[in-house]
């Protein structure tokens, strides 16, 4: 039983470590110390749910429907892409850089944007419901292997939300800003052309 937690809390964290759309905005939202408890709820909440899917059954479910997949990937594409142009929009001005005094965003805009960055990105879908729900079915008990990939994500989107204030002060500079947002234009650019190529 032990063995099914520590197998899906290792294929969980191994599979959401690296950065991606839903980890960026994470990451940014911890640097500027906005809404970070409701977001990281928000994706850890999300996942427990996907993966609670993908183990019930509807990743081979939706693997049968290709057009389904497909609409997915267009739309996630999109929205990678748009937000990929607003990054790169705020690295090359310093006006849209996020200043110490700027207020803070709306939460509910911050919670939309959070909620599009894991509905709309295939990704999320491939890893949850399709690949941690297949590997799920091979172990016997396989709840527990998704009480494990639960709790990888509400372990990873915390260290990620909170830990990140303790890059603020190499934040501070405006250059450090444009290099983050810099990167992280160039990775939505890439992982949009990818959805399409794919």
């Amino acid at each position: 039983m032990i063995n099914s937690m520590v197998a899906g809390f290792s294929v969980t964290l191994a599979l959401i470590v690296a950065i991606g759309a839903q980890n960026a905005f994470v990451l940014r939202q911890g640097l500027r110390r906005e809404h970070v408890l409701p977001v990281v709820l928000t994706c850890a909440v999300s996942d427990a749910l996907l993966i609670s899917v993908g183990i019930a059954g509807l990743g081979a479910l939706v693997t049968e429907r290709p057009t389904a997949m497909l609409a997915v990937r267009w739309l996630g594409a999109a929205f990678l892409a748009g937000y990929a142009v607003l990054a790169a929009r705020r690295a090359l001005r310093p006006t849209s850089l996020v200043p110490a005094d700027r207020p803070p965003a709306a939460l509910r805009a911050t919670l939309l944007t959070c909620l599009a960055f894991t509905y709309l990105n295939p990704h999320v879908y491939l890893d949850t419901v399709l690949l941690i729900g297949s590997v799920a079915q091979r172990h016997p008990y396989r709840w527990l292997f998704g009480v494990g990939s639960a709790l990888a994500s509400a372990v990873w989107f915390t260290a990620l939300g909170v830990g990140a204030h303790r890059l603020a002060p190499v934040l501070a500079r405006p250059a450090a800003w444009r290099v983050l947002d810099g990167v992280i234009a160039v990775l939505m650019a890439a992982l949009a052309v990818s959805l399409l190529v794919g």
